[in-house]
């Protein structure tokens, strides 16, 4: 199998640069772009300063931060991926979206190299077929926040080689991430559970129980380390509703049907912590 020792992450939100910023530290060459460069640099500049909050703590001491940034570089176009082994995509939870940067990319990486899928619900056998490698395609799909969760389900699309599988499942576990093989449909697993339970929780608060009181049962009568609701706001209220969409379309049950607040709440433009409001202020 072919070793990986360049990665490209594209997207540099929440979710790309959290994933760039582990892939770094773990001692990949990284490379992360974003279409938007004031995302990109946002992103890039979150990294250092998350960073640099570890040096704090005592958690790395700062020759660690100066090398892990010193492998972590910005990309100005798709272009600087062409010598990358492994390129993550991770952009808007839209198929047309993954679909379209899958094909741009494609044409730029070398027939060996890997291109990944950080998708929380759309089809890797389709994201695959759009390309001329799908054998050489996946899922990986990490779990937010990246630096701080250990888990990242992997998914192979009917396409995909089982050296490709292999081949990722061996990259995960060097950036000290636990692997689980799910299935290839809506959800993988995770958010096939996931997803209907914070949906539930929005259906209790539009029929008039109070968000906070919601969590604190949640937390304090299951254990859970954080309330359906502050859970919701964090993953973003336009990705949950997203999913629960392509749950819903694809799987065609009820039981994934969007809560109607949840709806509203997006087209108010109140997508959670990312915004500064969703069921809580930021």
């Amino acid at each position: 199998m072919k070793e990986i020792k360049s990665v490209g992450v594209v997207g540099a939100g929440q979710m790309g640069a959290g994933i760039a910023q582990v892939i770094a530290t773990a001692g990949y060459k990284t490379v992360l772009y974003d279409t938007n460069p004031q995302a990109l640099e946002k992103g890039h500049t979150g990294i250092d300063a998350r960073l640099a909050k570890a040096v704090e703590k005592g958690t790395i001491d700062a020759s660690q931060r100066a090398a892990t940034m010193g492998r972590l570089s910005k990309g100005s176009s798709l272009k600087d991926f062409a010598t990358c082994d492994l390129v993550i995509e991770a952009v808007i939870e839209q198929f047309e979206a993954k679909a379209a940067l899958f094909q741009e990319i494609d044409k730029v990486l070398a027939p060996s190299a890997l291109l990944v899928s950080n998708t929380s619900s759309i089809s890797i056998t389709r994201l695959a077929a759009v390309t001329s490698r799908p054998q050489h395609v996946m899922g990986v799909h990490f779990m937010n926040p990246v630096p701080v969760m250990k888990l990242v389900e992997l998914i192979k699309g009917l396409q995909t080689g089982e050296d490709t599988y292999q081949m990722v499942q061996a990259f995960c576990a060097s950036i000290q991430k636990t692997t689980v093989l799910a299935i290839d449909a809506p959800g993988f697993v995770v958010n096939r559970i996931l997803c209907p339970m914070l949906n539930e929780a929005i259906f209790l608060v539009q029929e008039g129980v109070k968000p906070e009181d919601i969590d604190t049962a949640m937390k304090l009568g299951t254990n859970q380390p954080m309330g359906p609701l502050t859970l919701a706001d964090f993953v973003g209220l336009d990705t949950l509703l997203y999913i629960l969409q392509v749950l819903h379309r694809e799987l065609g049950e009820d039981k994934y049907r969007p809560c109607p607040l949840l709806i509203k709440y997006v087209e108010a433009g109140w997508y959670g912590k990312k915004s500064g409001r969703g069921f809580y202020s930021y």
